[in-house]
């Protein structure tokens, strides 16, 4: 059911400490951590803690939880330093969704190009 935890769900496991990751910061209801794949030199996920299966669903769910995560993703740029950042919200697999729980990447650290990839 969405908004709870999904047992398959590689994110909510993260979020319960069944997996690790490496936290850059929480609050109630986000967690940000590097990415295991970085595509620039800051890539960080910041999800939410709850399951929702991508931002347009938690947007429709859960707007106050999705504006919690797109604060977070400021804060994260603030914590690591960037001037200048991307926040990507990949929603289904054709826009390059690989885990599905709502997530933003936040990447910085170098120049990025436009139209993205």
């Amino acid at each position: 059911m969405a908004g709870e935890p999904q047992d398959d769900c590689l994110f909510c496991k993260i979020v319960a400490g069944q997996i690790p990751a490496t936290i850059v910061r929480e609050t109630d209801s986000t967690v940000a951590f590097q990415d295991i794949n970085p595509q620039a030199p800051t890539h960080v996920l910041v999800i939410p803690r709850v399951h929702y299966r991508d931002a347009a669903t938690l947007a429709a769910a859960a707007p106050d939880v999705a504006a919690a995560v797109l604060r977070e993703t400021g804060e994260v740029a603030a914590q690591e330093q960037l001037d200048s950042y991307r926040v990507v919200l990949n929603t289904g697999g054709g826009a390059g969704q690989t885990v599905f729980h709502a997530h933003a990447h936040v990447l910085g650290g170098r120049g990025m190009q436009w139209p993205p990839g």
